[in-house]
């Protein structure tokens, strides 16, 4: 569930935040008096989940299996399209403001913008459409409780984006304008470094262009740092969201006449209430991503090696010691000296399943117990514990062993033998 969160709310972010900042800045007033172009931004994000739509679909079809032809062009357009969205949204007064005198400058804008939207929607939620896959595990029922919950994560991710760019849209009319204005154009450019890093990793993986020395590790500092700048481009909110709160402190109940000073009342619970849920999506944001990112990527330690009797070459490991039902892991040192692991957890009707701590798949990464399961430190896929002591996919490497008298017996001649999965 929680890898499914970190991916979808990250991958969400970048297309909500950029039709929240361009609907904000290029909209015009109220009423029915509005530009033939007004929609234009609505379509572009439409059109670019339909695009990420289908060509997700392509790609879980393996209809389309190299991505990067279509993905130049779109990363291309992205980093044109960011860069001529920064003067826009500086200018985006002046183009809204009598736009019945120079229609066109306004609806170049928001074709500018509904171009960008759409662009940066087809290129970020490709990752996002394709976690879709990964719901089921092979080989297991459709509908489990594991799927489900890998569903709400993914749910949850979206939305919390989505309620992160209403959220913040919420200051446009509490805010100072040159404060909003501000984060806006921030936000702007933190999205050109992402996608012009992108981009120029493209170009390297397709060997179009060759970096070297302070380029190419700038670029690397980049693109390892890309979580920080997604949390920069809705960090930069809490410029407004404290000129917001500034401003409900700054507004007296003066006025001429009771209506007024109602009206101030009001605005100052806007402001506050603005500007109060806006930095608390922001650290809400910010504070998920960061422990959600660093709990995924956790590494998970290996258990420590318990004790057994070992005398003139036999290995003897009493009934009661792994009959828990739990993972238990043993460490013995080869003739040749190799340091080598191997493991036993009793399976529902008696049996014992013990293998090496190794597989040929995934080598001596070794498994670990999680939530009652056993998983592949490398891989992190889940074993199926009755099949634990047969070959095959990523199960351990099985050895021949006894059991009888209270003990599993194992002959150290056995591991000998297998040492070399151990060996670098």
């Amino acid at each position: 569930m929680l890898g499914q969160f970190v991916q979808a709310l990250p991958g969400m972010l970048a297309p909500a935040l950029l039709a929240m900042t361009m609907s904000v800045l290029l909209t015009v007033g109220e009423g029915k008096d509005k530009p033939a172009s007004r929609n234009w931004r609505l379509w572009g994000l439409l059109l670019g989940l339909l695009a990420a739509v289908v060509f997700a679909a392509l790609r879980m079809l393996v209809i389309v299996d190299r991505r990067s032809g279509v993905n130049l062009p779109v990363l291309i357009g992205c980093v044109v399209c960011d860069v001529l969205m920064v003067p826009i949204a500086c200018k985006a007064s002046n183009l809204t403001a009598n736009w019945h005198e120079r229609p066109v400058r306004l609806h170049v804008a928001n074709a500018i913008a509904a171009l960008g939207i759409a662009l940066t929607t087809f290129f970020a939620l490709q990752d996002v459409i394709m976690q879709l896959t990964s719901f089921v595990e092979v080989g297991k029922s459709t509908f489990t409780s594991d799927m489900l919950l890998r569903a709400l994560g993914w749910v949850l991710g979206i939305l919390l984006a989505v309620a992160c760019a209403a959220i913040l849209r919420t200051m446009r009319t509490t805010a100072y304008h040159r404060s909003f204005l501000t984060a806006c154009v921030l936000m702007l450019i933190l999205l050109f470094v992402r996608h012009a890093s992108q981009l120029l990793s493209l170009l390297m993986s397709m060997m179009l262009v060759v970096l070297h020395g302070t380029a190419f590790r700038a670029l690397i500092i980049v693109s390892n740092n890309d979580l920080i700048l997604v949390i920069a481009q809705v960090c930069v909110f809490v410029i407004p969201a404290v000129a917001a709160i500034v401003a409900g402190f700054r507004e007296d109940f003066e006025g001429p006449n009771p209506a007024v000073r109602r009206e101030h009342r009001a605005f100052r619970r806007r402001a506050f209430a603005s500007g109060a849920w806006s930095l608390v999506v922001v650290i809400g944001i910010g504070v998920a991503l960061t422990l959600g990112v660093s709990q995924v990527n956790k590494v998970p330690t290996l258990s420590p090696p318990e004790p057994y009797s070992l005398k003139a070459g036999v290995a003897r490991i009493p009934f009661p010691e792994v009959d828990d039902g739990h993972l238990h892991r043993f460490a013995y040192t080869a003739k040749d000296g190799t340091k080598m692991r191997f493991i036993i957890i009793k399976k529902n009707g008696g049996a014992y399943g013990v293998g090496l701590d190794a597989c040929e798949t995934c080598g001596d990464a070794g498994y670990y117990e999680r939530d009652g399961k056993i998983i592949c430190k490398r891989c992190d896929v889940e074993m199926n514990v009755a099949t634990i002591g047969f070959k095959g996919g990523c199960n351990p490497i099985p050895f021949d062993y006894t059991t009888g008298h209270g003990y599993i017996t194992i002959h150290t001649s056995v591991l000998d033998a297998l040492s070399s999965h151990f060996k670098d």
